[in-house]
């Protein structure tokens, strides 16, 4: 295939050779021409870049480099959209400081800064202190992501985890704060996480394994050699996933061990410097719990005993299983209960009803409750977390499509919201000059499929509107209709933004969920096959005016949904697609392989599984028919959807198709799966993808005959 730009300069792409390569697996045979592009090296190349065998590195500088060929025309389009992004961003913003003791703490930025710089005052409002700069920190290095930052108990040490190559394999450094020095320890092959211990004389972590995986719990006394830290805990279980977090009372660290099907939590007390972790209940197949403390009695949030959607127990905290739950806020069909908070006199849940979110507050002794109400008809909404839950105070935030990011602090007793931070849109902004809408789009089983839409009050609806589509549907993740400023760039130029809440994701209760994993994930694509047919069906846009988006799981469903339906497509956006799904989970060794075979299928050991994630896998599903342009994006350092994923799927697209594209291929060779770290160059890779979308929609790419689809 030849892409042509407007422009009349023409690129080709890369030629990448076909190796024949064959096996036989469930007794079906499997051709994979591109197999030789996953490096035998991997595991080396997630922690040193440099390591990709010059072979395969060959082949992905190649793609990069037509990928920017064909795009050039763009570049002063993608300036503009970046620039634009730009000035919706109050460059030297600050959160709204929490307090926590004697100090309030805050992260900011500088003017000009790419990195968040974090902060603290005392209470008394006395000169800022700054902890950690993270321009500084980042300075020189092609890629730097905080992962948490967190101060000890006393006050008198910092520790932070950083990714300095975009593989999630993060390095904790410790700070004493009275001197500004670095301690001289260093641990690293962590995943980022931490938790200090109350005598601020060490912490828990996270360490890795061989193969990428959380894998046990480390406890370190600040000063102590790393390679002596002790072992706390260990999960020998590949399929499982392990975290650690802070109770929010302080007093516990919560080890977490969950798959795509059960959880289960262990204690650690934080008062103890030897505690040992203690368990909560086992974990069991459909069990799922998670957990907080309020004095003698935990709190639990739990599907158990068929609460689909969840429901909230107590038990005690000295005999805390499952034989002694009592229900606290029983379950009820249709409503999700997301996430809690406790207070000492109030218990503060996050619930769906009908896809929209809403805060109830409940009172311990009376048992009396109220919801805070909010008017638009699609939003969201989210519980901030505070460092000392003993005053009550709860901090939400609020956005929807229209309406920017608002910070309120509601006083638990009195009921009083206080608007502590609007976010800023320095450009200018008007709510009042968008609409945003919430439509149900009739799936093929008869299921309604929400779809929340963005658009300018004074455009003109005559069914020729390009449209950005936007779809995840994975692991049960909801995509909120929140506010994110770059979307105005496209919706001013006349798009209406839409995104599909298809099965797969929680938007519509944990059943949406379950309706869209394993055998049943085909649903997600004809879902958002449904979302389009529904949008053209209203009126609002026509086939071959969509342009399809999704990141990392929503990047398969852009890979499917091409396959199944390219005419209704203008163009494609796939960002760290995960589209070479077959063979990804048959191979056992990969990071995340394990634990997701209960979410797609183990298709090594279930027959069933294999012909079902054969019918859809993107890379599997290619057919000789035109395809719409695609612009697949990258990271050479992603742990979750590795470099090869794309890689292969662009160059078995190229040689299928009839008809169609350009396919494109960038890959950022000093980054992972989130793409670029610093926020200014994060914007710079949003605005090429808006570009792209915009050449699309305005028929500028004419590759082997490709009709301007306005005509």
């Amino acid at each position: 295939m030849t892409g042509r730009a407007a422009s009349g300069r023409t690129a080709s792409p890369p030629s990448i050779e076909a190796r024949p390569a064959a096996r036989i697996v469930q007794g079906a045979e499997l051709r994979d021409e591109y197999a030789w592009l996953r490096a035998e090296n991997w595991r080396e190349v997630l922690r040193d870049p440099d390591a990709l065998p010059a072979e395969i590195r060959a082949v992905v500088e190649a793609e990069n480099r037509f990928a920017a060929a064909v795009l050039a025309p763009e570049e002063r389009v993608r300036k503009t959209l970046a620039k634009e992004m730009r000035g919706r961003i109050k460059e030297d913003d600050a959160d709204v400081p929490l307090r926590d003791g004697p100090w309030l703490y805050y992260s900011r930025h500088r003017r000009g800064g790419q990195h968040p710089i974090f902060c603290r005052v005392s209470a008394m409002g006395e000169r800022e202190e700054i902890l950690l700069d993270g321009d500084a920190q980042a300075r020189g290095k092609e890629f730097f992501d905080l992962g948490e930052v967190r101060h000890s108990p006393d006050h008198a040490r910092l520790a932070w985890s950083v990714d300095e190559m975009g593989s999630e394999l993060y390095a904790i450094d410790v700070r004493d704060l009275a001197s500004g020095k670095d301690l001289a320890e260093t641990i690293v092959e962590t995943n980022g996480s931490f938790v200090w211990m109350t005598d601020s004389l060490g912490f828990y972590y996270v360490r890795v394994d061989e193969n990428h995986r959380p894998a046990a719990i480390f406890r370190h006394r600040i000063g102590d050699d790393p390679a002596k830290d002790a072992l706390i805990f260990e999960e020998r279980d590949p399929g499982t996933f392990i975290y650690i977090r802070r109770s929010q009372s302080g007093a516990f660290a919560i080890i977490s061990v969950s798959d795509h099907d059960s959880s289960e939590c262990r204690l650690l007390d934080l008062r103890d410097p030897d505690a040992r972790p203690r368990l909560v209940e086992p974990r069991a197949p459909g069990l799922r719990y998670w957990i907080e403390d309020r004095g003698a009695r935990l709190f639990l949030r739990t599907n158990a005993d068929g609460a689909e959607d969840f429901k909230i127990v107590s038990a005690p905290l000295e005999t805390p299983g499952k034989a002694f739950w009592v229900d606290e806020i029983p379950y009820a069909p249709g409503r999700m209960i997301v996430t809690a908070a406790l207070f000492p006199d109030h218990l503060v849940r996050l619930e769906r009803e009908a896809g929209l979110p809403q805060i109830v507050i409940r009172h311990f002794d009376s048992g009396a409750e109220h919801k805070i109400a909010f008017g638009e008809e699609a939003y969201s909404l989210g519980l901030e977390e505070l460092l000392d839950y003993s005053i009550p105070t709860l901090r939400f935030i609020y956005s929807s499509l229209t309406t920017p990011e608002e910070t309120y602090d509601y006083d638990l007793n009195t009921g009083a919201r206080v608007l502590r931070k609007r976010q800023e849109i320095p450009s200018g902004h008007d709510p009042a000059l968008y609409v945003t809408r919430r439509l149900f789009a009739p799936a093929a089983d008869g299921e309604l499929v929400p779809v929340s839409i963005l658009y300018r009050a004074d455009l003109r609806l005559d069914g020729v509107a390009p449209v950005l589509l936007y779809g995840y549907g994975a692991y049960g993740s909801q995509t909120p209709a929140s506010f994110e400023a770059e979307r105005l760039s496209l919706v001013d130029r006349g798009f209406i933004y839409a995104i599909a809440h298809v099965r797969g994701g929680s938007d519509n209760g944990w059943r949406w969920y379950t309706d869209g994993k394993l055998a049943n994930k085909p649903n997600t694509f004809s879902d958002f096959i449904a979302a389009a047919r529904h949008l053209i069906a209203e009126g609002l846009t026509k086939p071959g005016r969509i342009v399809a988006e999704g990141a990392s799981a929503g990047g398969m469903l852009i890979g499917a949904v091409v396959n199944l339906a390219p005419e209704l497509f203008a163009g494609a956006i796939a960002d760290v697609p995960f589209v070479d799904v077959l063979n990804t989970m048959l191979d056992g060794d990969l990071p995340l392989t394990p634990p997701e075979w209960l979410e797609w299928g183990d298709p090594i050991t279930d027959a069933a599984a294999f012909v079902t994630i054969r019918s859809y896998s993107p890379y599997d599903n290619i057919k000789p028919q035109r395809y719409p342009p695609i612009l697949a994006l990258g990271g050479l350092a992603d742990p979750r959807v590795t470099y090869w994923e794309p890689l292969k799927w662009v160059a078995r697209l190229r040689a299928t198709m009839t008809g169609g594209g350009p396919i494109l291929l960038s890959t950022n060779m000093g980054a992972g799966h989130a793409g670029a770290s610093g926020r200014f160059d994060h914007l710079d890779e949003i605005a090429q993808q808006y570009a792209f979308a915009l050449a699309c929609a305005e028929g500028r790419y004419d590759a082997e005959g490709r009709a301007d689809p306005s005509s």
